[in-house]
């Protein structure tokens, strides 16, 4: 083929493909939004970069469902809804978005990676996204009774959301959320977060599997909470005495300056000092015991006067 004419062909094939990839280009961006991360969403724990997450036996089924990877995770949006979340989104599908393109996100099973919460603690989620949106963000969380065996519909939330937050800034990356979460959740649930932005026609959804542990106002007591000893004449060191302060909840400040005090207690020349809470204005038994002893001295002399002045 002579120069000239692979150059003309070369000219017309680029001029024919150049509007295709600018525009794929374009697009790219716009389409990259974001997911939760933390408390890590179904998308990006099964995506390529979901690490062991996504070689999870859920994952692997979710990918088999679907018939692709997810990887992309942070693309789950769907146009123009507005607010109406209930009408578009079908129930069964809320994970997806109704997306036949993350269709394998909807499984019903109890085994998806999840992340542990505590009940009625802070929730500090982490949202990443690859472009800045202006929008609202909205937090669910299923009501108890949440059975993840079954399909999740709009009867699983509550009608109104624990928790929203608008217009947070992007930092780093990702936008940093923070909500107290309800009390009365136990067991494995699903945090459901939307994600209507303002600045695009846009709204995104995601599920992310979580586990409640223990409630925080029936946790160990904190620090600051004394331990009763048993009443004792003579107080004992013992290593189950010292109580244990919770993780992070004491300096070691703290700590220094209570080491005096327990070192005082446990001294067998230290004097037991009575305690009003403990018996009441009533005298204390090291006073009574010391009473008794002056009393058996003051008797014993008497009767040995009385002795002496016979003879």
């Amino acid at each position: 083929m002579p120069r000239t004419t692979a150059h003309r062909t070369a000219a017309l094939a680029t001029a024919a493909l150049s509007p295709l990839l600018l525009g794929l280009w374009a697009a790219g961006p716009a389409q990259a939004h974001g997911a939760p991360t933390d408390p890590v969403s179904r998308v990006y724990a099964c995506s390529p970069e979901g690490g062991a997450d996504a070689r999870s036996a859920a994952c692997r089924a979710a990918v088999d469902a679907n018939g692709t990877s997810f990887a992309a995770w942070d693309n789950l949006r769907v146009a123009n809804v507005n607010g109406r979340d209930r009408q578009t989104i079908p129930d069964g599908q809320l994970c997806s978005g109704g997306l036949s393109a993350y269709k394998g996100l909807d499984l019903a099973r109890a085994d998806w990676p999840s992340t542990r919460l505590t009940a009625g603690g802070t929730l500090r989620m982490t949202y990443a996204s690859t472009i800045a949106h202006t929008g609202t963000f909205k937090l669910y969380l299923t009501k108890p009774g949440y059975d993840p065996s079954k399909p999740l519909t709009w009867s699983d939330l509550p009608e109104r959301p624990f928790a929203e937050v608008k217009d947070p800034a992007l930092t780093n990356g990702a936008y940093h959320l923070t909500a107290k979460l309800p009390a009365d959740r136990t067991g494995r649930q699903m945090l459901y977060t939307i994600w209507q932005n303002s600045s695009t026609p846009d709204t995104y959804y995601s599920c992310s599997d979580v586990v409640f542990s223990q409630a925080v106002s029936q946790s160990k007591p904190e620090s600051g909470a004394t331990t009763k000893a048993p009443a004792a004449a003579t107080p004992k060191p013992s290593a189950s005495a010292t109580p244990t302060p919770a993780s992070g909840s004491k300096s070691a400040s703290a700590a220094s300056d209570a080491a005096p005090a327990q070192a005082a207690a446990a001294s067998p020349e230290s004097t037991p000092v009575a305690s009003s809470s403990e018996g009441g204005s009533g005298p204390s038994a090291p006073m009574l015991a010391g009473g008794a002893a002056a009393v058996l001295v003051l008797t014993g002399g008497a009767a040995l006067v009385a002795r002496v002045r016979r003879r």
